[in-house]
């Protein structure tokens, strides 16, 4: 049976851990060719040789312009085709109203909201050529209430919402959809360091942080679950598959329900609440 992405070509940037990785897994598995576009070239290209001919590496720094056309421009010349670009890749971010620098604020803004913004710019001309092309930005719960997120980082993920809405609507004629993803509380690598190799931390130490804030962020929902990885992933597939085709504009919340309420309902709760 051939996969809901047979046929298909993405881009994935932040590829080489968290959801990037899982995104990276999953639409392999559902049948599409995927760039992996990374920092880290030793992960991305032990990736490939773990996942085979339809999965390729490009080292790429986001918050620079000229590497994420690098990137486009390679995962179209080496599938033939773009259909999906997921902007995926992001970090944390420095200050306060009061605390932030120059350069706090010029990285946010790269990092978060301008490779975003980039993407998109050199993606669309591909996209429009073929008459059809998925866009899907990496928003975050961040960009919807407060204390979710540090000072630059919510006022760039709200960019990242409102651009994917004009966005969308500018290239929405030309069949491409353009959407953003806003996850919730997802166990990743991120909360210490970005990866577990660039944390510092040897691998077992890694894992058993990891574990612990799995157990932690799940008092952060109704669900009284951590969101994986995979969460988003799913989330991402169904946008970039032929069965999300009709939904342009749209910020998809993959949170447990985090936004309805507050984390303090919750975590009062959790003594209760099964396991």
């Amino acid at each position: 049976m051939a996969g809901r992405l047979a046929g298909k070509a993405a881009l994935i940037t932040g590829g080489t851990s968290g959801i990037g990785e899982a995104t990276v897994e999953l639409f392999l598995a559902e049948g599409c060719q995927v760039m992996i576009a990374g920092r880290n070239a030793e992960k991305g290209q032990a990736m490939v040789a773990a996942l085979g001919p339809n999965a390729r590496f490009i080292a790429a720094d986001i918050t620079q312009e000229a590497e994420i056309k690098a990137a486009i421009d390679a995962t179209a010349h080496a599938f033939g085709r773009l259909d999906c670009l997921f902007s995926n890749a992001g970090g944390p971010t420095r200050g306060g109203a009061d605390s932030f620098t120059a350069e706090d604020y010029r990285y946010a803004m790269d990092l978060l909201l301008g490779s975003v913004l980039f993407g998109i710019k050199y993606a669309a001309p591909i996209m429009k050529a073929q008459g059809r092309g998925a866009i899907i930005n990496n928003s975050s719960v961040a960009a919807l209430r407060g204390h979710m997120g540090g000072y630059l980082y919510s006022i760039a993920k709200a960019g990242v919402k409102r651009a994917t809405e004009m966005a969308g609507m500018e290239l929405g004629p030309f069949g491409v959809t353009v959407n953003c993803i806003s996850p919730g509380a997802i166990a990743t690598p991120i909360f210490f360091g970005g990866s577990k190799a660039a944390s510092g931390l040897d691998p077992a130490h890694a894992d058993a942080k990891l574990q612990k804030l799995t157990r932690n962020l799940a008092n952060a929902t109704p669900l009284h679950r951590s969101g994986l990885p995979h969460d988003i992933a799913t989330a991402a597939l169904f946008l970039a598959s032929d069965e999300g085709a009709y939904i342009n504009c749209h910020d998809l919340v993959v949170d447990g329900g985090m936004i309805a309420g507050g984390r303090t309902s919750f975590e009062t709760q959790a003594a209760g609440a099964p396991v």
